[in-house]
């Protein structure tokens, strides 16, 4: 039986051609008056295909087979928890709406824990640590128009981060887009370019399919962030959607009856074939794996070297590779290493492997460096900090990022596009037996070394009020537990804290990453307590930085969520300041007030200390109180009055 509801179906044109073509050539031409016969063949035949056309348009065949349940009361929020649930998902960041009410109802009733937030781009920001601490995808969901927009500069840093995050946007109702709704704007033309799936949701029946691809989508390849529109009208069950959408009173005039069908078939179709089984688990990953061929050239490449160099970023630390399984390749591999991103923390604290400081240096040493999962921007110069005698192998996801910059100032003797985990361990599989002369990094131990020694001189350096911050950041490394997660957010202050507090392990180290964005610390603290709810969570932040998350405190305390947040608070927007003002002779915009944020958060319910010149010498006192608060259930503010020092050395300023 022909498919009636693909356009021409039913007529084989091919075969009238083919019967014109076996048509005798001497036979007689056709009356003329056969003429007006065909013509209106055609033109009926044209007729019902257009009819045909808009029946499928309108629904109407898909209607035909699947009928529409106006008794039940199921409405689409279950749909999108039933999704959420069969991916694993168990937490769902948002700030309420009703646009978006039925689905984290539906949530709540399947066990996902819904955690409402004090600002949409926290919603995001917490999503963004549980798709990094736990390799899966982290869900938000906000209401539409500004909600939607609020979240912006999160989705834009998950982006950047590779971040596998979910967005769920309420919408206006179908029928109601572009025709001034409330909040109604064009969402998925904002946030396209932020995302690799966007998605307008416009059936219940097609929910559970387009979150399916969209969770997909967030992991396969290069991570990223997604975005799925869910309509008011998908969400909410038929009878309240009916009661909107379908006229109060009976269509009289023609015109009326018109609108009022169009309505009710809007309504048929909406909810036609909506709860009908489908499948809810997760679709396959498309993950990209480095060639074979290529994977023996850098194992030929790396045994002949002498000096080679190791740098792994956060791309290293993605499924499917466990973190365990990677740490173990590196060691077993034996090649000094430089670790940043979501890499940091990998070897441990005090790793001999592990090189921390004077990277550009060491870059322009090796003969073989191997950047995994790190890219030449501007975090490695462009490119300007490897050699030209070096020989690079490259290896990333992203082909685009794999060779940025490549053609101006570096240039790849292996460039290998596929998953960086499992390119590792088949590179050490493949040089296992191999070991390279000690010397090499010894050389680079000891100029760590003496950059150590330089933090010690520089901790020991009075300053002319409250406290010097290396010392304040060398007594947190010393007290820093092993169970324990760094969420770090500021300029200066947290600058420092990259040099001086090392990540206890794998997964243990979140920044924003290549976006450098503030704020980021009171959602990646939340959602990184809540994956990890026995490690502790250590918040640095600098006292510009904290006015983003200050409000958070609300949401850590209603949620029974302890985390500590150390202050590193100078009265400045001190990073900024440290050049305008040589610049420029002007300290405008970057002056801030000894703010008692302390005592700020303990308005909003949490403890509150305060670390000043007075009690100097109870640094690490201080600390093991705000350790003990957490312990018992309080999330704690720790406000550090530091002074405004200028111990500048390469890229450090504290």
């Amino acid at each position: 039986m022909p498919d009636l509801s693909r356009p021409g179906a039913g007529f084989d044109l091919s075969r009238l051609g083919a019967t014109a073509m076996e048509t005798p050539a001497a036979a007689a031409p056709a009356p003329a008056g056969s003429f007006f016969p065909s013509l209106l063949l055609l033109a009926s035949g044209t007729l019902v295909v257009v009819l045909l056309g808009a029946a499928h348009r309108l629904g109407l065949l898909y209607q035909l087979r699947h009928k529409v349940d106006k008794t039940s009361v199921r409405h689409g929020g279950e749909s999108v928890a039933a999704v959420l649930r069969a991916h694993g998902v168990r937490f769902v960041f948002t700030l309420v709406g009703g646009h978006i009410s039925p689905l984290l109802v539906a949530c709540e009733k399947l066990g996902i824990r819904v955690v409402d937030t004090r600002h949409e781009v926290t919603a995001v920001f917490a999503a963004d640590a549980v798709a990094r601490l736990t390799g899966t995808v982290g869900v938000a969901a906000v209401t539409a128009g500004p909600g939607l927009t609020n979240t912006v500069t999160a989705m834009k840093n998950a982006q950047m981060a590779q971040s596998p995050v979910l967005l769920l946007g309420g919408a206006a109702g179908t029928l109601l887009q572009k025709r001034g709704a409330l909040q109604a704007i064009d969402q998925i033309s904002l946030f396209r370019p932020l995302c690799k799936f966007c998605a307008s949701v416009r059936r219940v029946r097609d929910i559970v399919p387009t979150l399916r691809a969209a969770m997909a989508a967030a992991q396969s390849g290069t991570p990223g962030p997604v975005f799925v529109e869910l309509p008011i009208d998908v969400l909410y069950p038929y009878f309240m959607v009916q009661r909107e959408m379908v006229l109060a009173k009976p269509a009289k005039s023609l015109r009326a009856r018109g609108v009022s069908w169009f309505l009710e078939n809007h309504l048929a179709n909406l909810f036609a074939g909506a709860w009908e089984p489908q499948p809810e688990g997760p679709l396959p990953l498309d993950i990209p794996q480095a060639p074979p061929k290529q994977i023996q050239r850098c194992v030929e490449l790396l045994s002949r070297a002498k000096k080679p160099l190791l740098v792994l970023g956060s791309q290293a630390l993605l499924p499917p590779t466990p973190a365990d399984k990677l740490r173990a390749a590196v060691d077993t591999l034996g090649v000094p290493c430089f670790l940043g991103g979501m890499a940091r923390g990998l070897l441990g604290r005090n790793h001999p492997l592990h090189i921390r400081q004077n990277r550009s240096a060491a870059l322009k040493k090796a003969d073989v460096v191997i950047l995994a999962g790190t890219v030449c921007d501007f975090r490695l110069s462009y490119g300007r900090v490897l050699s030209r005698s070096s020989k690079i192998v490259i290896i990333n996801r992203n082909r685009e990022e794999m060779l940025l910059n490549s053609d101006i100032l570096w240039k790849p003797q292996e460039a290998v596009q596929g998953d960086v985990g499992s390119f590792m361990l088949k590179l050490v599989e493949g040089l296992r037996g191999q070991t390279w002369a000690p010397d090499w990094a010894e050389e680079l131990r000891e100029a760590d070394r003496q950059k150590e020694q330089n933090f010690r001189e520089k901790a020991a350096m009075p300053v002319a009020q409250h406290l010097n911050p290396v010392r304040v950041l060398q007594l947190v490394e010393e007290s820093l537990p092993d169970d324990s997660i760094l969420v770090v957010d500021g300029g200066d202050f947290v600058g420092t804290a990259a040099h001086l507090v090392q990540p206890r392990g794998p997964l243990s180290w979140l920044d924003p990453g290549a976006f450098g964005t503030l704020g980021v610390g009171g959602g990646f603290a939340l959602g990184a307590k809540l994956c990890r709810p026995d490690a502790e969570v250590w918040c640095l932040f600098g006292d510009g930085a904290f006015g983003y998350s200050l409000i958070e405190f609300d949401t850590f305390v209603r949620h029974k969520v302890p985390v500590m947040a150390l202050v590193g608070n100078d009265a400045g927007w001190t990073q900024i300041a440290r050049e305008q003002v040589p610049c420029f002779g002007s300290n405008v915009a970057c002056g801030l007030a000894y703010t008692e944020y302390h005592k700020a958060a303990m308005g909003l319910g949490a403890r509150g200390l305060l670390l000043s010149r007075e009690n100097e010498d109870q640094v690490v006192e201080v600390l093991q109180d705000a350790q003990w608060q957490c312990q018992e259930g309080h999330p704690v503010v720790v406000n550090i009055l530091i002074g405004k020092t200028d111990f500048r050395d390469g890229s450090i300023a504290v």
